[in-house]
């Protein structure tokens, strides 16, 4: 059996958890609501405020499906209670990054600024520099998009290994190599 599969997810104060016959979860929180199809030979039952994830039969495919549904439920409800953060920082002279409208603008040594769109359901919270370093927060609901978005602007300028110059994670670090050396 999956151990992840097997753990229930409790709901915690405020989230409103419902289901119908198709298989059509939904599931709502302080935050916004949030939907999920459950797939053919998964069953999701709940008791008061705890809920239970289990399958059919042990083919192969069920078992793949098992904890994967119950952790994207968990995340749904995480999400629509608490939310999702990832934070980033910009490092390297001259970098800028801005939010115009619902543009984030970012001067990433090009010969043109990027003009990435944000996303109605994705919020993203940028910082003055200090140091040459900016800082940006994406933050959401939805755990699988902020992800997304926040790969796809690190996407845009990975950092380097020899000055470190570039997008970097809060809790990433940069293997920096030695430049050359002369002899």
């Amino acid at each position: 059996m999956s151990r992840i599969g097997r753990k229930k997810i409790t709901l915690p104060a405020g989230v409103d958890f419902s289901i119908d016959n198709e298989k059509a979860i939904q599931i709502k929180g302080a935050k916004g609501k949030l939907f999920h199809n459950v797939p053919d030979g998964i069953d999701v039952e709940r008791d008061e405020n705890i809920i239970t994830v289990t399958r059919v039969d042990d083919s192969k495919k069920n078992r793949a499906l098992h904890g994967l549904t119950r952790a994207l439920l968990n995340n749904m409800v995480v999400g629509v209670s608490e939310g999702f953060t990832k934070e980033m920082s910009l490092f390297g002279v001259g970098y800028k990054m801005e939010i115009v409208k619902n543009y984030l603008v970012l001067n990433l040594g090009f010969s043109h600024p990027i003009y990435f769109k944000i996303p109605e359901s994705i919020a993203i919270e940028v910082t003055k520099p200090v140091n040459n370093r900016s800082t940006l927060k994406v933050s959401g609901i939805n755990k699988e998009l902020v992800g997304l978005i926040s790969d796809k602007i690190r996407s845009l300028k990975k950092p380097e290994p020899y000055k470190g110059k570039g997008f970097k994670y809060k809790d990433e670090v940069i293997i920096r190599k030695a430049g050359k050396t002369a002899k």
